[in-house]
């Protein structure tokens, strides 16, 4: 198992809310923008941002303000020219980094849209899913303000939504993950049992990770639906917010926050917990089960791990961004 990041290297403050989303930029991933409860959205280079600075402008390039409602997703384009939005104001916003300028807003959802990513040749099209329901696809190309497609198989909450090749899958309140292929026009439906929050596709496709309101992060084979394994531990507690989960160290590792404020890291392989971290105490947890605190500000919502450095970075109700990275020498 190689090294896992666990020192703490910069601190992304100046959020007034809950912060939701965090996405790296694209291709070196040396930026990184954060969405929030205070409807806006920030552009931060992390390496000007480091924990011993005392200043909310740290790292700071752009903030990004045209959301009514809380930001709940962001996601990049692979030419970092571009990225998407989507929270309570029942819209897709696709911007431009440069001008900071919406380029274009998709209204069709009837509620809050809970996760937008870019899909396709070239990022051509976005796919969004919705407190409504529905995932809508859209043609980020063309000048229609009309999804060129709407699936709405789900009978509740579409919470997350991820693309591989030609496949949508989604996570829904219903308790169920439904793999669209396009091609085929087929729809695979796997039972999860709990409502859904968090889905993470592997390097290879062949897997998926699923977090659930049981306070388990599950690993799910794509091709049968088969249980791989299943995350969980007597501290881990998720029964109430919707907390993400990502995959990290080349598939190597399971990270995730919790209700309470902690995020936990398993290996993928054998199950077992090999850290813990205190988002907002900036430390390193030892110990057994730790007792759920009651404040929505101690939850982490949101974890991403970066692809080419050993370096993560969580997110939650107070408001900051925590980026961990190596110890140094």
């Amino acid at each position: 198992m190689p090294k896992f990041p666990i020192e703490p290297i910069a601190k992304l403050t100046g959020h007034g809310g809950i912060v939701h989303a965090i996405a790296y930029s694209s291709g070196s991933q040396q930026y990184m923008l954060t969405g929030s409860s205070d409807r806006t959205i920030r552009l931060y280079n992390p390496s000007k941002a480091p924990i011993s600075s005392q200043t909310s402008a740290a790292g700071l390039i752009n903030t990004y303000s045209a959301h009514g409602y809380e930001v709940l997703s962001i996601d990049v384009n692979a030419a970092n020219e571009k990225f998407v939005s989507t929270g309570g104001d029942k819209s897709v916003f696709y911007w431009d980094v440069q001008t900071a300028q919406t380029i274009r807003r998709w209204t069709g959802h009837n509620a809050r849209v809970n996760k937008g990513v870019f899909a396709g040749q070239d990022d051509s099209v976005v796919v969004s899913g919705s407190y409504d329901g529905t995932v809508k696809i859209w043609d980020t190309k063309s000048g229609s303000y009309k999804p060129i497609m709407t699936l709405d198989e789900a009978k509740d909450s579409i919470t997350d939504v991820c693309v591989y090749d030609s496949e949508i899958i989604t996570g829904s309140v219903d308790g169920r993950v439904r793999s669209y292929d396009l091609r085929t026009g087929q729809c695979q439906v796997d039972v999860i049992g709990h409502p859904v929050t968090s889905l993470a596709i592997t390097k290879q496709g062949t897997e998926l990770l699923v977090s659930s309101l049981d306070s388990t992060v599950r690993l799910m084979d794509r091709t049968n639906g088969q249980l791989l394994k299943a995350y969980r531990d007597e501290g881990f507690h998720n029964k109430e917010l919707r907390v993400r989960s990502t995959l990290g160290l080349n598939d190597s590792v399971v990270v995730s926050g919790s209700d309470d404020g902690l995020v936990y890291v398993w290996d993928m392989l054998d199950g077992h917990v090999l850290h813990k971290f205190k988002h907002s105490e900036l430390r390193q947890v030892s110990g057994s089960a730790t007792q759920a605190m009651k404040n929505n500000k101690d939850f982490v919502g949101a974890v991403t791990f970066c692809r080419v450095r050993k370096e993560w970075a969580s997110a939650g109700g107070d408001g900051n961004v925590v980026v961990w990275g190596m110890a140094q020498q």
